[in-house]
């Protein structure tokens, strides 16, 4: 096995959100289905962000949102993922440095703007995303690091990004440099509307290698064509060697080799949900990397997505997420 030099290296859409408290109204009017991530073009992109003036603006993206957490946690942590040339790609370059992630991947070349995330907040904590790819979308086989990938205990991949037909290649790739170094391959689904569209390539990637997979229940039960949690839980755990799944208030459940371990949600006021999986998946893999049992690291994920909803913004403060630890 190789050196182990990172706990954690995360490849996702390396994404600025933009943040704004709205009502169901808001979202009619514009035709966003409440609760899901739709994918939108560059037009719409502009025409969304200048009706979202004066929201609260910040780095994102699911697994870079992950990769933040666990180096707040103490985790040793690297991300690959693609920018623009611009300002916002700047701004992710500077911040996801200062989150203590080492981060080296070239900026496109072309002309194409930084991707970016616009977030609708309504009243009940919901989060409703419009996700613009741009640059992000761009990532390829050529942006993968051997190097980085082979000293990690953990690659984790970012289900948001598997639908350019180049990043679904990259994935399949990273797998198996992981692999190769006898590390582990870890695997958001992240919306149910991803696993709709790409089901088929989703399986054939758990197929083909993840170790570990981290889904919610919509998301799971899409997989399997499922209109059950328990049915759907059974054949992920048939699956995958490790498959942690969460059910929001319900909680969570981590399945490996026929064990069972039930997490509790943290009681805590909801404020906004963005990124909660993101903390969760943060703080078991943080906890896994480093040796820790399936139990603490389900607990330290439900504490860590506990103090993320009950804040604006997909990463808390690293002070707070530190006092977790």
């Amino acid at each position: 096995m190789a050196v182990t030099r990172f706990d954690i290296t995360g490849i996702g859409n390396a994404i600025v959100d933009y943040l704004l408290p709205a009502d169901d109204t808001f979202l009619s009017r514009h035709n966003m289905p409440k609760g899901a991530m739709s994918l939108i073009d560059a037009d719409t992109a502009t025409r969304l962000t200048a009706a979202m003036a004066g929201g609260l603006t910040a780095s994102g993206g699911s697994v870079a949102n992950s990769c933040a957490v666990a180096a707040a946690l103490g985790a040793r942590v690297a991300f690959l993922g693609k920018v623009g040339p611009d300002e916002m790609g700047e701004v992710f370059r500077r911040e996801i440095a200062a989150s203590g992630v080492h981060y080296a991947t070239a900026p496109l070349d072309a002309a194409i703007p930084t991707a970016r995330c616009l977030i609708l907040v309504t009243p009940d904590g919901q989060r409703t995303m419009n996700t613009y790819l741009g640059a992000g979308g761009e990532f390829a086989l050529r942006d993968l690091d051997e190097t980085i990938i082979a000293a990690s205990a953990v690659t984790y991949l970012e289900g948001y990004l598997f639908d350019p037909p180049a990043a679904q290649e990259a994935f399949a790739e990273a797998a198996r440099m992981a692999r190769a170094a006898g590390q582990k391959t870890a695997l958001s689904l992240s919306d149910a509307f991803c696993v709709d569209r790409h089901r088929d390539g989703f399986r054939r990637l758990i197929a083909a290698g993840v170790d570990i997979l981290f889904a919610n229940e919509a998301e799971v039960c899409s997989l399997y064509e499922c209109n059950e949690f328990a049915d759907a839980a059974v054949q992920a755990a048939r699956d995958i060697p490790l498959a942690v799944l969460t059910r929001s208030e319900k909680g969570s459940i981590i399945l490996q080799d026929g064990n069972i371990v039930e997490i509790e949600a943290v009681p805590t006021q909801v404020i906004d949900t963005t990124g909660a999986g993101d903390a969760y998946a943060a703080g078991f893999l943080a906890a896994y990397a480093r040796g820790r049992s399936l139990e603490e690291a389900g607990r330290l994920g439900a504490r860590a997505a506990a103090l993320t909803i009950s804040q604006i913004g997909a990463r808390p403060q690293p002070g707070a997420l530190r006092h977790l630890v």
